[in-house]
């Protein structure tokens, strides 16, 4: 009997239009375009504006061209996982309004959170439901609406991040293509370094903790920017040590775009040049969940069937990991 293995077969994106510039930054906050680019690699991200509008909003753009792009029903879809930090709501799971709003009546769904890293847990979590022969259609979703969490009069963090999102389609796989390993981590006393203080059930909201603006996001750079370097760059060189990946025949990597000093030390440790690399750190920022979806979507007319491709992210809580995937189809 063939081993089963989830494949990716189509890629969703979608960033909203509006289009926030360093220049723009600069007349709100405390900073230079060239202090934003020289730190981070960023001159530009996306934010959703509108009136109602939620990260289920975005995500649904990224499920439509999915279903369109491998043209098959919304009925058809299983399950739907969707990787958020922003969630519409605190319930019900975003997973299932973007159900209802795509018109996926006959999928379940349910919401991970692991930070940035949550859309690599989600995918596996997702292949887990391939592979078992439970499901056959299995979309996985990594979006965010940063830009609700976010304190514009907070230099540190309002730069970083920007909304997006994308949505992979998990099938069943006997050839060899697919999901083939990964590596994933976490560490809970990392999350003094990186959280929302207020908001959950140990801080519930109160008129104080909106005054004190304890629901944006609270990040000690400099501690999470070495965790990042070292942990992203480890899980990624362990996936291609125990999977017998060299330099020579990783096709790409995938990595989480939260800094672009992150991303290089990651491709050196791995011995990448920069050309095998997926970056749109520059235009579309930290989206968190929706990093990694989201340079698939961009790149997915440059990738060929059999290449071996490698996902790192990493992300508060602290939550890591890598992913080894051979590519499964030819875009053309």
């Amino acid at each position: 009997m063939q081993k089963i293995q989830a494949a990716i077969t189509a890629v969703g994106g979608y960033v909203p239009d509006y289009i926030l510039t360093n220049s723009e930054l600069e007349k709100i906050v405390d900073t230079t375009d060239e202090w934003i680019t020289t730190r981070t690699g960023i001159k530009e991200r996306r934010i959703l504006k509108g009136e109602g509008l939620g990260s289920s909003d975005i995500a649904v753009e990224a499920v439509k061209e999915l279903l369109k792009k491998r043209k098959i029903g919304a009925e058809e879809i299983d399950l739907l996982i969707c990787a958020t930090t922003t969630p519409d709501l605190q319930f019900p799971a975003t997973a299932n309004i973007i159900s209802d709003k795509a018109g996926l009546a006959n999928a379940f769904g349910f919401d991970i959170n692991a930070a940035c890293s949550g859309f690599l847990f989600a995918l596996n979590t997702g292949a887990q439901f391939i592979e078992t022969g439970k499901y056959k259609k299995v979309i996985v979703v990594g979006v965010d609406k940063m830009s609700s969490i976010l304190n514009y009069e907070d230099r540190a963090t309002c730069i970083i991040f920007g909304d997006g999102g994308g949505a992979v389609l998990l099938e069943p796989n006997s050839e060899g293509y697919g999901i083939v390993d990964s590596v994933l981590k976490s560490d809970g006393s990392g999350r003094v370094h990186l959280h929302q203080k207020a908001g959950g059930s140990v801080k519930p909201a109160t008129v104080e903790t909106v005054m004190n603006k304890e629901h944006f996001v609270y990040q000690e750079g400099q501690t999470v920017f070495k965790f990042a370097v070292k942990n992203m760059a480890d899980v990624a060189a362990q996936i291609m040590e125990r999977n017998d990946l060299t330099a020579e025949n990783v096709a790409w990597l995938v990595p989480h775009q939260a800094n672009k000093r992150i991303i290089a030390a990651t491709s050196d440790r791995m011995g990448l040049p920069e050309e095998k690399v997926m970056l749109n750190i520059e235009r579309y920022g930290n989206t968190t969940n929706g990093t990694l979806p989201l340079c698939l979507w961009e790149y997915e007319k440059q990738l060929k069937k059999g290449d071996n491709i490698v996902l790192a992210a990493f992300g508060g809580g602290f939550t890591w990991g890598a992913t080894y995937i051979k590519w499964a189809y030819d875009t053309n």
